[in-house]
């Protein structure tokens, strides 16, 4: 495996491009503010016209064009609009523009790896992907560190592919933490099974039900709310810092006991034929072609779901209790009048 930090990079290549991010999402806005602040001049927002983020671009001080003009001038285009979107706005906007040597970008193999994006021979295409939410990503770099991050190379027409994903990977700080060279393939399929089994499916229903188990049997939804979601953060930054091994060596005797006895109980064999077949409703593409339907039909389904989540007590009671912590306030990662 090889991994990748700051002197295996050299940053006056990009600094040397014509760079276009194409979104001003979580990673975009990351993305490009870091590269700004890293010395890439030459940069710009790729955004449609009447996208609500060309006020937080302009309140910044960027460059915005559409994204078939950002792609027309760029050397370079990142395309960070959500996965659902970029296939249509690549054949709409970013395909009739392309021209041979031109480097494309992507921040999520999902399209490439599913064939919903086919680029034509001439262009070089990779991935550059932090692992982390891009506005975690701006954080860690204000604070001067970074995220790890991966590089991936699926075509190489010119020869300089990997030096400038590389070179781009330097200028949002992800070398500082380290990069893996992987493959679209690798980077698509793991990351969508750790987003659904682990990181946001699994730990939100666990967070959930854990909840809903003490409110049902009589128990304070405050408490409920402080045992199952707000500790979980002081959990995870202990076992962050140094692995599970740490985590329990800061906990109780008690606590590690239960983990051991009870853990099991609740995550067990029958989770784990689950997750399997999560990962192979990946790795076939059954999942993906799911989203794609689903987007299609204009994601009645998604938008219910998402519903029902943010009417659940859990919100609700969360709301409050966040309101009362006036020194969880200050520096929050997610302010969304900016980004």
């Amino acid at each position: 495996m090889n991994i990748y930090y700051e002197q295996d990079a050299d940053i006056d290549i990009i600094k040397a491009k014509k760079v276009a991010v194409i979104g001003y999402g979580s990673q975009g806005h990351a993305h490009v503010l870091n590269a700004r602040a890293s010395g890439v001049s030459d940069i710009v927002v790729g955004l449609q016209e009447a996208s609500a983020s060309r006020a937080k671009c302009e309140a910044e001080g960027l460059t915005v064009m559409t994204p078939a003009e950002a792609t027309k001038w760029a050397d370079v285009v990142m395309i960070l609009v959500p996965d659902e979107l970029q296939a249509v706005l690549w054949a709409n906007e970013i395909e009739p523009h392309i021209r041979d040597g031109q480097h494309v970008m992507f921040g999520h193999g999902f399209n490439i790896h599913y064939n919903l994006i086919r680029p034509p021979a001439g262009v070089d295409i990779s991935l550059s992907a932090p692992k982390g939410p891009g506005h975690t990503l701006r954080a860690q770099y204000q604070m001067g560190f970074g995220l790890p991050g991966l590089i991936a190379i699926h075509q190489d027409a010119t020869g300089t592919a990997k030096d400038v994903a590389l070179s781009y990977s330097k200028a949002i700080g992800n070398t500082r933490a380290g990069v893996i060279e992987t493959s679209f393939k690798e980077e698509t399929e793991t990351d969508l099974f750790g987003e659904q089994a682990v990181l946001c499916g699994g730990i939100v229903e666990l967070i959930k039900a854990g909840f809903e188990t003490l409110v049902e049997a009589g128990y304070a939804p405050e408490m409920a709310y402080f045992e199952c979601l707000h500790e979980t953060k002081l959990i995870v930054d202990l076992i962050y810092e140094g692995g599970i091994a740490n985590m329990n060596y800061s906990i109780s005797n008690t606590a590690e006991y239960g983990e051991y006895v009870s853990g099991p109980r609740v995550i067990n064999s029958d989770t784990k034929v689950e997750m399997k077949k999560i990962l192979t409703d990946i790795q076939d593409g059954t999942f993906a072609r799911n989203w794609v339907l689903e987007n299609q039909a204009g994601a009645p389904s998604f938008h219910a779901k998402r519903a029902r989540m943010n009417d659940h007590l859990i919100e609700e009671v969360g709301t409050k209790l966040r309101g009362m912590m006036h020194w969880a306030q200050n520096d929050r990662l997610v302010d969304k009048s900016r980004n």
